[in-house]
């Protein structure tokens, strides 16, 4: 037979090597880092109806960012090379003399 979850329980784990907090309660769970007082939060609704699945996926797909974006070329960074072609471009120009 089970008992009734009436309280917050509260246990250690370790993940990755570092200590972690996990509290089970009437309301859901919480997993905090040891000493920190912000973790994560996950409701027992959100993990019936299938939420926390979709937001693990979207969060996962934000962080990671588009798949196939081509890398942008920073304004301000210009190479050497890129500067050295501009003025001999300006020099060689009859409109700049």
């Amino acid at each position: 037979m089970t008992a009734k979850l009436n309280a917050p329980l509260k246990r250690e784990l370790t993940i990755g090597g570092k200590p972690y907090t996990l509290t089970t309660s009437p309301e859901g769970l919480n997993l905090v880092p040891k000493g920190r007082r912000k973790g994560y939060r996950l409701s027992w609704e959100a993990l019936v109806s299938g939420d926390a699945a979709l937001a693990t996926a979207l969060a996962a797909s934000v962080q990671n960012g588009p798949s196939n974006a081509a890398p942008r070329e920073s304004r301000g960074s210009d190479s050497a090379g890129d500067r050295d072609a501009r003025t001999a471009r300006r020099r060689n120009d009859p409109r700049s003399h």
